[in-house]
């Protein structure tokens, strides 16, 4: 089993239900399905619950992940979205004390980075990188896979799987460094292979395994009810158990003392050292006052005889008070983002058509996160920022308030749909209106069926920036859309397989390729942006067919892949169209 790929065994549990190729894939990818979960919800018996979720959904799903390239990205972005619905209620209740600590942490000053700092914002900076990007950090620090073997994976050249994974760190520093975590590129790294997947608990794996295949809920208290059950079947398996128990006490009672012992040696250690250092600053204290207190004297007796010292010496003060303010780091950055945020609080005012009512439920802490990563100083950011705006408070409508609404619903009504959204508004906690429940859709009706889309979003603020969002009884999928950003990637990919693959560096040289008008600033910027990978050998071969379509449509994609078929003109390019294809013939 070890020898078999993913892709392999999902086959092999497709096709024979074969309990051994999933206990493989548990046992390969649960340390960093765990790991995950656990730093995103910080609490280990709720992320031994997110990471059965995982595995459950990666069962339901197989047939669909069975091509899936890198299994590790899909299961790291499933975790992410179940842990994200698990602590949903409790982000509610300690909302203020989250916004606190969000800001501290958003202003803290600290110079050096360690995995204490890195771990807490790991998962939401994954989340920002692209997929492609995403799945070669997880393949190279969190799998420890080679280059050769990224490259193998991925589909690409070692060269290029590298500079992904040099792109996508860069990305990763910079996200840390706007939140004032300052760490080089290589330092990162090394936090991230060191620390970022830890060992799940023992038996974990085991126990997901046998719960899912078994098709159990998705519960703990069901899941240990079910090991029990199976190691109480024997008593000689019960013996064993005992056996192992005890032996492994034992060693965990011995490395626990140890380590009691050497934390307290460390805190003694600390504690002498802290108290010579009182000792010196008790001395130079003594000292400071003597001399403070000379002072003191010397000015009452000028304050005696000159009563407008006195003036003089508060007007002092407040000027020595307002120049320490002004060269407070801490009040430098929160005054820098206050008048951020104020800016992008303008921005929406000035721009109605770009509004939704949802808006009302955005806490301070969003408002602070987008204006802070926000460039609003181009019509391209603005839009970028109001678009992240949007749906952020789409995603709490949509994927909180409705969605618990909905299930109150159900619950009143013999599990039976309603009409129409309009029939929710006395199950939401709060009051709702018809133009907001208006921009969604029902998709279904009696009965729902748990695994397909029951609402959606039925419409876009603007057509060019803006997001999608789509809810099951079970979940919630959707994502941000930049079309003019697309629209240059495609144009400068168009470019890059005419030259060689070399990617373009001015708007000039992807003009001809562009299928809309973009002003050049914003055509620049992504061009700044924009790495081009190094093609596989088929994609060279169909290089021409790509290039035909796209000159014969003005730079729109195909929809599908049979839409280039009466652009191939020979028998190369027809083999090579049947690999990328899937069908090799």
């Amino acid at each position: 089993m070890n020898s078999l790929t993913d892709q392999q065994l999902l086959r092999d549990y497709l096709a024979r239900r074969s309990d051994a190729a999933f206990a493989e894939l548990v046992r390969r990818h649960v340390d960093l399905v765990y790991s995950a979960a656990l730093r995103m919800v910080c609490d280990a018996h709720l992320a031994k619950d997110v990471t059965q979720g995982a595995f459950v959904a990666l069962a339901q799903n197989a047939r669909q992940l069975a091509e899936h390239p890198v299994l590790t990205g899909w299961l790291h972005r499933t975790a992410q979205n179940l842990a994200a619905n698990a602590v949903r209620s409790d982000v509610r209740r300690r909302a203020r004390e989250q916004e606190a600590a969000a800001m501290n942490q958003l202003l803290a000053n600290e110079s050096d980075a360690n995995w204490e700092n890195i771990a807490p914002h790991l998962d939401a900076a994954l989340g920002e990188l692209n997929e492609a990007e995403r799945n070669a950090v997880l393949l190279r620090y969190f799998e420890k896979k080679s280059a050769r073997e990224m490259a193998e994976i991925l589909g690409t050249s070692e060269d290029a799987a590298q500079k992904r994974v040099s792109r996508a760190v860069e990305k990763l520093r910079e996200f840390f460094a706007k939140r004032k975590i300052t760490v080089s590129a290589g330092g990162l790294t090394i936090l991230i292979s060191a620390n970022a997947v830890q060992s799940a608990p023992v038996g974990l794996a085991a126990a997901i395994s046998a719960a899912t295949l078994a098709g159990t809920a998705v519960s703990t208290s069901t899941l240990i009810a079910a090991t029990k059950t199976i190691a109480m079947t024997t008593l000689q398996k019960t013996l064993v158990t005992a056996a192992v128990a005890v032996l492994a006490g034992a060693g965990i009672y011995e490395a626990r003392q140890a380590a009691q012992l050497r934390e307290q040696n460390q805190t003694l250690q600390q504690q002498q050292a802290l108290l010579t250092e009182q000792i010196q600053q008790l001395q130079n204290s003594f000292a400071d006052a003597t001399n403070r207190l000379a002072g003191l004297l010397a000015e009452n007796s000028l304050l005696k005889s000159n009563p407008n010292q006195a003036e003089l010496l508060r007007l002092r003060g407040e000027v020595s008070a307002l120049r320490n303010e002004a060269n407070d780091p801490d009040h430098k950055a929160f005054k820098e983002l206050a008048n951020r945020v104020k800016s992008l609080r303008q921005l929406v005012e000035q721009r109605p058509d770009k509004q939704i009512p949802e808006l009302q439920f955005l806490t301070d802490k969003v408002w602070a996160d987008v204006a802070w990563n926000a460039d609003l100083d181009t019509e391209d950011g603005i839009r970028v920022a109001l678009s992240n705006l949007r749906g952020e408070a789409e995603n709490i409508f949509l994927n909180e308030m409705l969605h618990n609404a909905l299930k109150k619903y159900l619950a009143a009504n013999n599990d039976i749909l309603p009409a129409s959204l309009l029939d929710l508004k006395p199950f939401f906690n709060v009051p709702v209106t018809d133009a907001m429940l208006s921009r969604y859709g029902l998709l279904q009706s009696g009965k729902p069926d748990p695994q397909a889309d029951l609402v959606k979003l039925s419409s876009y603020t603007d057509e060019d920036y803006d997001s999608f969002h789509t809810i099951t009884l079970n979940g919630a999928s959707g994502g941000g859309f930049n079309r003019n950003q697309d629209a240059i990637n495609d144009a400068a990919r168009e470019f890059a397989r005419l030259n060689n693959y070399q990617s373009p560096t001015n708007p000039a040289q992807i003009a001809p390729f562009l299928s809309r008008t973009i002003d050049l600033v914003t055509i620049q910027k992504y061009l700044n942006q924009f790495v081009m990978d190094q093609p596989s050998p088929d994609e060279t071969i169909m290089a021409p067919v790509l290039h035909a379509y796209f000159m014969a449509h003005n730079g729109a994609r195909p929809a599908k892949g049979a839409d280039l078929l009466p652009y191939i003109t020979t028998p190369e390019q027809q083999a090579a169209f049947q690999r990328l294809e899937g069908n090799p013939k």
